[in-house]
């Protein structure tokens, strides 16, 4: 794979979560190389299967959600404008002023409306916006003969290489989790394995987590473990909820893990002379991984993710070398996985 072209091709594609198949086919075309088989289930999730050839062998699930903020168009108004909703957790604070792609066919391109500080009331210009009120303006003088109620929105800017080790863009959460385990498994391509290993790349974690609810159910695996994002430092972020941006993996702990599988991801590392860092979670983690724990009769989990500043944004950032380092881990602690793990 080409290792930046890939990365921005899969945040190019759209995939608001509940509509996710521009983003699902790209994702199953890259993974189809290192499967023995890919599908897509009934909700949209790729799954990827490549057997190991053991009778009885256990199996190690790897996750990734491919779906992204966006908005659903609720009403169409004269004049070429349009009411929306978020769907997933957007900042309303962000959005005056932002451009949009309208995802009709063709799609189009619009910008969500905002008051010129001219016409504002005293006071107002401190106060945030509720979506609500918010309208997106089209331009177009029969907006509704284009655009259906219910037409998916995201946001219109274009992942671009910030630097030379750098991606910044819209819905690296969690577009750079899909594309660490895809350099993953790549890797591990001419590699024997001891177990069966399976791929999803998980609708609606956005809004549901619909997707790794049943993926997980479907697969069944004995291991588990969600690749996702969290929060990188920056230096208006508050102290002690951020990670070093460049720090390496970052592997959780809490009790939505099992301990003996974070262990030895850990040990792993520290063989490796890898750098990584620990993210303690004390309850539900806000990803894949709190649902898929419970999936069928348990799951034993584990919580890799990559350091991202801005998240929720159209501005996303991430270090090639952190997406690596999550890659790196898996590549190593597959190829000499067993199926047993220890404490």
């Amino acid at each position: 794979m080409n290792r930046v072209e890939d990365l921005l091709r899969l945040c190019r594609a759209p995939g608001v979560a509940g509509f996710e198949q521009p983003a699902a086919q790209v994702a199953a075309e890259l993974l189809q190389p290192w499967c023995d088989s890919v599908e897509t289930d009934p909700l949209g999730s790729v799954l990827g299967i490549r057997r190991c050839g053991r009778e009885g062998a256990k199996t190690v699930l790897l996750d990734a959600h491919i779906d992204q903020i966006g908005f659903l168009v609720t009403e169409v108004l004269d004049g070429g404008f349009l009411r929306f909703v978020p769907v997933g957790g957007v900042d309303p604070r962000m959005l005056l002023g932002c451009e949009v792609e309208i995802l009709t066919e063709p799609s189009v391109f619009g910008v969500i409306s905002c008051t010129p500080p001219h016409l504002l009331k005293a006071g107002e210009e401190k106060k945030s916006i509720p979506v609500h009120k918010m309208l997106i303006d089209t331009g177009l003088r029969d907006a509704r003969a284009v655009i259906p109620v219910g037409t998916p929105v995201v946001f219109a800017e274009q992942p671009v290489q910030l630097t030379p080790e750098s991606v910044t863009g819209k819905c690296l959460d969690d577009r750079a989790g899909v594309f660490a385990i895809l350099q993953a498994v790549e890797r591990l391509h001419d590699t024997p394995l001891a177990v069966d290993l399976a791929v999803l790349f998980s609708v609606q974690e956005e809004v549901t987590a619909l997707g790794a609810m049943t993926g997980a159910f479907r697969v069944r695996p004995d291991f588990a473990v969600a690749v996702d994002v969290s929060h990188a430092k920056t230096p208006d972020a508050p102290a002690g909820s951020t990670f070093a941006y460049g720090g390496g993996v970052m592997i959780g702990m809490g009790p939505n893990f099992h301990t003996p599988l974070t262990r030895s991801l850990i040990r792993t590392a520290k063989a490796e002379g890898m750098e990584y860092q620990l993210e303690v979670m004390e309850g539900n983690t806000g990803t894949n991984a709190w649902e898929m724990q419970i999936a069928a009769a348990g799951t034993a989990m584990a919580l890799l993710s990559i350091p991202l500043r801005y998240m929720h944004t159209p501005i996303e950032s991430v270090l090639l070398s952190d997406v690596d380092s999550v890659s790196g881990l898996l590549y190593h602690f597959l190829r000499r996985f067993e199926g047993e793990v220890r404490l």
